[in-house]
């Protein structure tokens, strides 16, 4: 039966803005802003909203992510860290302060609230790196890639779970990500998405769940069932083995999720758990439905559910499924709205929809697909309008040999200015007064990621306009002027700078 459909809102980008390695970070104009929400049990318990009226930062390295973290004024500050590129152990290291709890190897979310992780531009790749959520609140996790991450071999992180959460969790939002393992318990893998030690209030959605031994779980032993309110609504679990999820006490709401090729078994409700599930796709697997592997028994409300090419064990001692014929054994009152597409259309919508670096699409609650507008995502664009550099004079505090500073108002992408050293400025210069309120650094090909930290100034009166890490596009606040410098403070390799960019708006 059709409820009114839920309102889909968007990871918190409401004042987009540049991040410095050492946490710094720059105000963005506000009319890139995006939506903040949720769906599922994740709005209830006062809502999930993540990072929503906080400053928004990028990173590009896990140490960034938790200098982040690290540089808010408290550890309940609202923050989005937009992150783009591969997050490895080699650029994952702990980072010290009063406003977080950090540790190398694991993205640490311990002890935190208010914060949105997402991944932009080409994406982000979490890589035999797992993120940890740990006694923290109010997360949102959105459009990342988690693969491989392992509890035995090497490296290791964060037991081997893609994305654990324990402790006093309250109010998780996982979207639109994609989650990912080669193997079992044998090959040193664990669960993708697990939640244990009174983790409650969670949701993850139009995320992909592939080849594992273990989906994940809620509860950790059939003791410990202070864990709940979880749902799970267009995933897409394929290839794994077990706990799709593994349910121990609590509430679960699963609906319009794909799951094909369960290999031993599908959702578990065991020790007293209820789960409602509804308008599912279940594909070439085994034992999709039941309680398995202890006698201690769950209970589960179905419909709409198809079965297409659904085995079923004969009920044990330790094994109750609940095909082939699946019936009802208990009733799961839900608190917030949502619609459920017809369990035919859900492997098509899925495909489209599910995981990351999908823009964001997600079902209309009829079969149908939409995109967001804005798209949070994406990260901020280049300023528009009139490159005022163009024209202008130029000049700086060194040079490299064979560069020129007016090879950074050229319009040429080929030519680049280099300082002599590791730091250095180059100006660009007007003769009379002319207003900027953003700058574009473009980096010569070959050399991107090379420029770290920097500072933008006022060249007239030696005003620090802007700091951050990283080129791309810099808002400054709207300054009239007539000289504007762009001062390297750090960086790796050789710093090459093909444009100096600058605009109006």
């Amino acid at each position: 039966m059709k409820r009114r459909v839920a309102l889909r809102l968007y990871a918190a980008l409401t004042t987009a803005t540049l991040a410095a390695a050492t946490g710094v970070v720059v105000s963005m104009p506000s009319a890139s802003a995006a939506t903040a929400g949720a769906t599922g049990y994740a709005t209830q318990n006062g809502g999930t909203t993540g990072g929503a009226g906080g400053q928004t930062v990028r990173a590009t390295t896990g140490t960034a992510i938790h200098q982040a973290l690290c540089s808010r004024a408290s550890s309940s500050t609202p923050i989005t860290i937009e992150v783009e590129g591969t997050i490895n152990h080699a650029n994952t290291a702990k980072v010290s302060g009063d406003s977080c709890n950090t540790a190398a190897g694991v993205i640490e979310l311990k002890q935190i609230s208010n914060v949105t992780i997402v991944g932009v531009g080409s994406g982000a790749v979490f890589d035999q790196l797992g993120i940890h959520i740990r006694q923290s609140s109010n997360i949102i996790i959105q459009n990342v890639t988690v693969r491989n991450v392992k509890k035995s071999g090497s490296p290791t992180s964060n037991g081997g779970d893609a994305i654990g959460m324990e402790s006093d969790v309250r109010n998780v939002w996982v979207d639109h990500s994609s989650l990912e393992a080669s193997g079992g318990e044998s090959e040193g893998f664990d669960g993708l998405f697990d939640m244990k030690d009174n983790t409650q209030y969670v949701t993850l959605s139009y995320s992909t769940l592939r080849n594992s031994g273990r989906g994940g779980l809620i509860g950790s032993s059939e003791t410990e069932l202070s864990n709940g309110f979880v749902t799970f609504h267009h995933n897409l679990y394929e290839n794994l083995d077990s706990r799709t999820p593994l349910l121990r006490g609590g509430i679960a709401h699963i609906y319009n999720n794909y799951y094909v090729k369960l290999n031993e078994s599908g959702i578990n409700s065991r020790a007293g758990a209820r789960a409602k599930v509804d308008n599912n796709y279940f594909k070439d697997s085994k034992d999709v439905l039941g309680t398995f592997y202890t006698d201690a028994a769950g209970y589960w409300q179905v419909s709409g559910n198809t079965f297409d090419n659904v085995t079923w064990s004969a009920p044990g001692s330790e094994n109750n499924p609940a095909g082939p014929d699946p019936k009802s054994n208990t009733t799961v009152s839900i608190p917030y709205a949502y619609s459920l597409d017809a369990a035919s259309c859900v492997p098509g919508i899925v495909a489209q929809t599910a995981g990351a670096n999908k823009g964001l699409k997600v079902s209309d609650g009829n079969c149908s697909t939409q995109t967001p507008t804005p798209d949070p995502t994406d990260p901020t664009p280049d300023p528009t309008g009139t490159n005022l550099s163009i024209a202008a004079g130029a000049d700086g505090s060194s040079k490299a040999d064979g560069t020129s500073y007016g090879n950074v108002r050229d319009g040429d992408l080929s030519t680049y200015w280099s300082p002599a050293g590791a730091t250095g400025s180059v100006s660009v210069k007007w003769g009379t007064a002319t207003s900027v309120s953003s700058v574009n650094i473009r980096e010569a090909s070959g050399s991107a990621g090379s420029i770290r930290t920097w500072k933008v100034l006022n060249g007239d009166t030696g005003a620090v306009l802007a700091t951050g890490t990283g080129a791309g596009a810099i808002p400054v606040p709207q300054t009239s002027l007539r000289k504007i410098t762009f001062q390297i403070t750090g960086s790796t390799g050789t710093p090459k700078i093909a444009e100096f960019e600058t605009y109006a708006g």
